[in-house]
């Protein structure tokens, strides 16, 4: 039973020799190292990550713009709408709709309201001679000290 021990007297007798547990230590090493890195990803990994991250960061970068962009248009156009409206009910000609301020709907209908008042006349207007209507005392004063002005 006893086995004669022989000493090793080449490298390759040696290398042969502890062969085994040489590898018993690589695979211990390498199942420590994955035990203590699990979870944790690959340098290489990260990179891919961080470049998708961009692209992606990007991308919703770019439909917030266009997102901030429609929704102004939409904002316009309601403004708009409702200030043709309120010119529209307060008697105002569509042209004058665009010239009504306000941000909310009740300034908007007292601009309307001072706007229609002013628009509406005393009920008198300036004669036409050329539809047969003579021109009123104030008028003919008016271009008597006035005659470079023709009376369309």
């Amino acid at each position: 039973m006893s086995e004669e021990f022989k000493p090793i007297e080449t490298q390759e007798a040696f290398d042969a020799a502890i062969k085994s547990r040489i590898e018993r230590a690589k695979q211990s090493a390498a199942d420590e190292a994955k035990k203590a890195f699990t979870g944790w990803i690959s340098p290489d990994d990260a990179k891919k990550s961080a470049e998708q991250i961009t692209a992606l960061t990007g991308q919703l970068s770019e439909r917030d713009k266009q997102i901030a962009e429609l929704t102004a248009k939409v904002s316009a156009s309601d403004a708009a709408s409702l200030r043709m409206k309120i010119a529209m009910e307060a008697g105002l000609p569509a042209a004058l709709a665009a010239r009504l301020t306000g941000n909310t709907e009740e300034e908007i209908r007292k601009d309307a309201e001072l706007l229609a008042s002013l628009t509406k006349g005393s009920g008198t207007h300036r004669s036409d001679p050329e539809r047969g209507e003579p021109l009123s005392g104030v008028e003919k004063a008016f271009f008597a000290k006035n005659p470079s002005l023709k009376v369309n």
